[in-house]
């Protein structure tokens, strides 16, 4: 704690402000991720809080935000709903099962940095972190265009324009302000003074609080129409049970609905009311496990990203850890979980918090927008926290990989776009583990074809194999194909000063191939191979004591057995 007051106080005035825009930018979102999940906004709003809090203090990355994301949204939706179908007789079981589902969650992420799992984040290759940000960037900006609906309809006429009018406005501020001072977040000034011109100007627009109400009422019109009660609604508009339009009918819903607001208490403690079954448990290890992967992945690509931007190195196991210990204590006090937030992060590197302290600022600040100040945030509108966002966008896609497409190998600029294309039509986990995994591939495949062998008659009359690249898994049809096991003199050297044998079925060719000389009854030595490579083969056969040459007199060698 002496440690994070001493670093949090260089730089207070900049994290504090920046927490204080982040805080106001998490509202919004945080509701919309809950309504996605099909939750109270109530829940997404504890979320964010208590993901935001602990991984400030405990995360692996100063200035890294956290919050409910729409990633993990979209997974629960579907857990809830099938929660709900699948245990009837739990009250409630939607909910109950998503708090459950987020301690096991929770649980996996923190055995992922107690074993060191957060170092695998170094295997994704730059490609991958492009197509990344990019698909994250489009993600963040389609999901803004549903700020522009009212009910299940766009926005027409003066409603749209003064929308579109009031969100450049925020735009203009935010590229404007910092090219004049850098010593306030331009996202906050730009959110306040959009608010300012509106409050004082009484201009009619969508508010925070008309969002969470448009939200509600949207929800209660879906439930009406599938309930059993559709009829005796349909016949209190109309008088009878012809079919009603989707405006009249949430017309009607909005005459006698009265929003809650964002307008909460502190969370409470409270274990989820599930069984303690194998049933229970085999129904959420696969969720828990999706929600950890996708939370993990999102979190430690964002704390790569904010390294990059920062020039400063976090720890990916701690944040692992840190993320884990948050959704466990979601699970218990009523939240609907999160990880690492891309635009918030954003936000709050570029308004210039870089340390703990904005990432505390930020989890308090919210809290005390749900207690206390409710009534206030409620006013901001939604154009000015749209507006930032358009403006996290545009700073988060990386537009040079439009001039680096021509310049680079075809393989990566493939999986830059593909990348980018699963992030928008699946989510994150599923594009970046595709996009690994043909990175991985174009790579296996571009070594298979760089082994060599120089061939040479010795003054014995042996022939010399010398052999250059990699003999691995992909490359073995290529070094077989090398010898002439048939044609070749009774005595045969194979030497790998410039080769290494990379996994087990390198070594498994090399057994075989010895086989085959031996078969022929011809002798085979095996001259520079690496330590490990002489230990395994040795060990899976008495015969290679005698094949394999280690009094080699080449100072070469032992350079590179050091290496």
């Amino acid at each position: 704690m002496v440690e994070l007051i001493k670093k949090g106080t260089k730089n207070a005035k900049d994290d504090i402000l920046s927490g204080i825009t982040v805080a106001l930018a998490l509202v919004p979102e945080a509701v919309a991720f809950a309504f996605v999940a099909n939750i109270d906004p109530i829940i997404g709003l504890y979320g964010a809080f208590m993901v935001g809090i602990i991984t400030a203090i405990f995360g692996g990355r100063p200035g890294m935000i956290s919050g409910a994301t729409g990633a993990l949204a979209v997974v629960m939706v579907g857990m809830i709903k099938e929660a709900g179908e699948k245990f009837p007789e739990v009250e409630n079981a939607g909910l109950q099962f998503l708090f459950a589902t987020l301690i096991l969650m929770g649980l996996i992420q923190i055995l992922a940095g107690v074993f060191k799992l957060g170092k695998f984040v170094r295997l994704i290759p730059h490609p991958v972190m492009m197509g990344f940000v990019n698909g994250l960037a489009i993600v963040i900006g389609m999901s803004q265009i549903g700020m522009f609906k009212e009910g299940d309809s766009f926005l027409s006429g003066t409603d749209l324009y003064v929308m579109i009018g009031l969100v450049a406005l925020t735009m203009g501020i935010m590229f404007g302000l910092p090219k004049l001072t850098k010593k306030v977040p331009a996202g906050l000034v730009a959110i306040l003074v959009v608010s300012a011109i509106v409050i004082f100007g009484k201009i009619q627009t969508q508010t925070v609080n008309s969002f969470i109400e448009t939200k509600e009422i949207t929800k209660k019109v879906n439930a009406i129409k599938t309930s059993e009660d559709f009829n005796e609604i349909k016949t209190k508009i109309h008088g009878d049970t012809t079919d009603v339009s989707d405006q009249v009918l949430y017309e009607y819903v909005a005459e006698t609905h009265e929003s809650k607001g964002i307008q909460g208490e502190l969370p409470k403690f409270s274990v989820p009311t599930i069984p303690f079954t194998w049933d229970a448990l085999w129904f959420m290890f696969p969720y828990a496990l999706i929600l950890a992967a996708i939370g993990l992945i999102e979190s430690l690509m964002t704390l790569q990203l904010v390294d990059e931007l920062t020039e400063t190195k976090g720890s990916g196991n701690r944040e692992c850890i840190a993320q884990g210990g948050a959704n466990i204590v979601n699970g218990f006090f009523g939240g609907m979980g999160g990880c690492a937030m891309i635009g918030q992060s954003m936000i709050n590197v570029n308004s210039g918090g870089k340390g703990r302290l904005s990432g505390i600022t930020a989890a308090i600040g919210l809290l005390i927008f749900i207690l206390f100040l409710s009534e206030y945030i409620g006013m901001v509108p939604i154009a000015a926290l749209v507006g930032v966002m358009f403006m996290v966008v545009i700073g988060t896609f990386a537009w040079s990989s439009f001039r680096i497409l021509p310049k680079i190998p075809i393989s990566d600029a493939v999986v830059i776009v593909l990348v980018s294309a699963l992030t928008v039509i699946f989510d994150l986990a599923i594009a970046v583990i595709a996009g690994v995994i043909v990175s991985a591939l174009v790579f296996s495949w571009e070594n298979a074809k760089r082994i060599r062998a120089r061939k040479s008659v010795q003054e014995d009359g042996s022939k010399l194999y010398e052999i250059y690249g990699p003999l691995f898994f992909g490359s073995i049809q290529a070094f077989n194909e090398k010898f002439d096991v048939a044609n070749d003199p009774n005595k045969v050297v194979i030497d790998f000063l410039e080769s290494r044998v990379s996994d087990h079925s390198g070594i498994e060719a090399l057994f075989n191939l010895v086989e085959k000389y031996e078969a022929a009854g011809k002798e085979v030595k095996l001259k520079h191979l690496s330590e490990d490579c002489k230990k395994i083969l040795q060990k899976s056969s008495p015969k290679f004591e005698r094949v394999i040459e280690t009094d080699i007199d080449d100072p070469r060698y032992f350079v590179l057995a050091e290496d």
